[in-house]
């Protein structure tokens, strides 16, 4: 059977779980499996839609939408510039040269 460990765990936390399974009359890691097994079995959360995760603004925590990043690029780099390799090329010669 295969082991799992979690390790760094706050010692707050291991305490309360150590209360949690004292409290439910198992060892601590009769309490961990239990917890694990409720976990697995229970329905997955179903995701937010994408419809309204991309109407939504930016946040205003310094975030950018792509527009506004492209448009600060084609300010700094007006024309691009015409002797740099493609990227493609870059990628193609570096796995060549494996």
């Amino acid at each position: 059977m295969p082991n799992l460990s979690i390790k760094n765990v706050p010692e707050a936390l291991a305490e309360r779980l150590r209360q949690r399974a004292a409290s439910n009359h198992r060892s601590l890691q009769g309490e961990l499996m239990a917890i694990i097994e409720q976990a697995v079995d229970a329905p997955p959360a179903s995701p937010p839609a994408a419809a309204t995760s991309i109407e939504r603004p930016p946040a205003a925590a310094g975030r950018k939408t792509i527009a506004q990043i492209a448009e600060e690029h084609r300010a700094r780099y007006p024309t691009p510039l015409a002797d740099s390799p493609r990227a493609v090329d870059i990628l193609r010669a570096e796995r060549d040269s494996r």
